[in-house]
């Protein structure tokens, strides 16, 4: 994964690199993962603004503005929440995109409804958001490792269908 990862990095760095567009991340589940991946890349400096590790709800609602009561309502391993982590982030870092993840990535934390294995992935800017569901438990490393490069080619994907509109 990490070679793919890296591959994906370039990739990123060649869509942002001399656009002026910025990229930030807020990162639960992956702990910082997705952000270590896009700086594998020189010069990635001048695109990525940074990331915020939202791995407690406290810091989801108070540092990335998500509301207290979407989590309560729909859980913090939600679709709306990842939506809302890409919102806060990008208004919280004044940044052009943004990419999110929640999940429970084990060996605990899952519910009946929501089982570990269970992450949710979201990208996108302030006008469209994209989001995917994980929800195989390969067991928490893996699981970790599969967010990673998944959230990082849905962003390829997101700038190469959008053409960074």
């Amino acid at each position: 994964m990490e070679l793919e990862n890296k591959v994906l990095s370039r990739e990123i760095g060649q869509v942002f690199y001399g656009t002026g567009m910025t990229l930030a991340t807020a990162e639960s589940c992956t702990g910082g993962r997705i952000a270590e991946s896009i700086i594998f890349t020189a010069g990635s400096s001048e695109y990525f603004k940074g990331g915020i590790i939202a791995y407690s709800d406290e810091v989801k609602s108070k540092i990335l503005r998500v509301d207290a009561d979407l989590i309560k309502e729909k859980n913090a391993v939600s679709e709306e929440v990842a939506i809302a982590m890409v919102q806060g982030v990008l208004q919280t870092l004044d940044a052009d995109y943004a990419i999110s993840s929640t999940g429970f990535a084990g060996p605990g934390g899952g519910t009946p409804d929501i089982p570990v294995g269970t992450i949710w992935l979201a990208c996108g800017n302030k006008d469209k958001i994209v989001t995917f569901k994980m929800e195989e438990d390969n067991g928490r490393d893996i699981n970790l490792g599969l967010a990673t490069t998944k959230a990082l080619s849905m962003l390829v994907e997101f700038m190469s269908d959008t053409n960074g509109k």
